[in-house]
């Protein structure tokens, strides 16, 4: 008996080795995946031109070179863009957050009346829009073109995530301490801001990540609505840039140091090399910060108990 129980802990000690090595392995071979494109980006951005147009550059630079992060950085436009892509993703994410909790929480309270009408015109719009044209026709008749606002209202709210914060809210908070709550006098706004915001972190996390990543990336909205240059995000700006790389090499006095050693063509590979890492830094930073209460807040709700 003693070594039937025995060899069966010895299996399961077995198994469960087994299954940590598989584990890592597979883990091993996803973030080979998603590193291996990365660095080659990275390396293609540092490498010459020459090199990377015939296809030499493989994880490490070949030929360290920053001469395309340098005339991104001269060109003034491009801080600017920089700048007002930061004050559209933090402002734009303040309202994000402050309308979807603002709608999900009561949409996840029992008592709510007409509550099930109300999810099915939410959700009646994910599945149609008004179109391209009579949204333009809007926001002009709001006054919002060529306005800072026309970045940041007109998507206040995403209903995808709106849903899932309201997952999150009856899945994680028990009705039961929001009536013991109420029970002792608290009012409507203290309940909000005592008991269900400070237990709500993981799923602001995961809020502010989605949105800001949507601000960040923003481009069609900025190339459709905005025609002023000062107002500009950076993805708009990074694409004029793009389109105009030749215009601005002889601007900038670029076109000599340049065209001696490499096609002014393979200079505009290795910029876009450089653009893709410029733009993605500040998401890379962000996300190290917010990765615990992002896995928490994804994962809530997938189990009971």
């Amino acid at each position: 008996m003693a070594r039937t129980r025995k060899r069966k802990v010895i299996q399961e000690t077995f198994s469960d080795r087994l299954f940590v090595v598989l584990d890592w392995m597979l883990l091993l071979f996803l973030l080979i995946i998603v590193l291996i494109p990365l660095l080659n980006v990275i390396s293609c951005s540092l490498s010459e031109p020459a090199a990377v147009g015939g296809g030499r550059v493989f994880l490490t630079p070949k030929g360290f070179s920053l001469t395309a992060y340098q005339s991104l950085l001269e060109e003034k436009t491009i801080m600017t863009g920089f700048f007002n892509t930061i004050f559209y993703t933090v402002f734009g994410t303040i309202l994000n957050l402050i309308v979807t909790l603002s709608c999900a929480y009561p949409l996840s309270r029992r008592e709510l009346l007409f509550k099930k009408p109300l999810m099915f015109f939410f959700s009646f719009t994910m599945l149609f829009s008004g179109g391209m044209m009579p949204t333009y026709l809007l926001i002009k008749s709001l006054g919002l073109l060529n306005s800072r606002w026309v970045m940041i209202i007109p998507g206040a709210m995403s209903v995808s995530n709106m849903i899932i914060a309201r997952t999150f809210f009856m899945n994680t908070i028990p009705q039961e301490l929001t009536e013991a709550a109420e029970i002792d006098g608290a009012s409507d706004y203290r309940l909000i801001f005592s008991v269900v915001l400070p237990l709500s972190a993981p799923i602001i996390a995961v809020l502010t990540l989605f949105y800001a990543v949507g601000h960040w990336n923003a481009f069609f909205s900025c190339f459709l609505y905005i025609t002023k240059p000062e107002l500009f995000n950076l993805q708009v700006v990074l694409r004029n840039f793009i389109a105009n790389t030749r215009a601005l090499m002889d601007s900038n006095g670029l076109t000599e140091s340049i065209a001696a050693a490499q096609d002014a063509a393979l200079f505009q590979e290795v910029l876009k090399y450089a653009i893709i890492v410029f733009t993605s830094i500040p998401i890379l930073l962000i996300y190290p910060f917010v990765q615990k209460h992002f896995v928490k807040g994804v994962m809530i709700g997938s189990l009971k108990g």
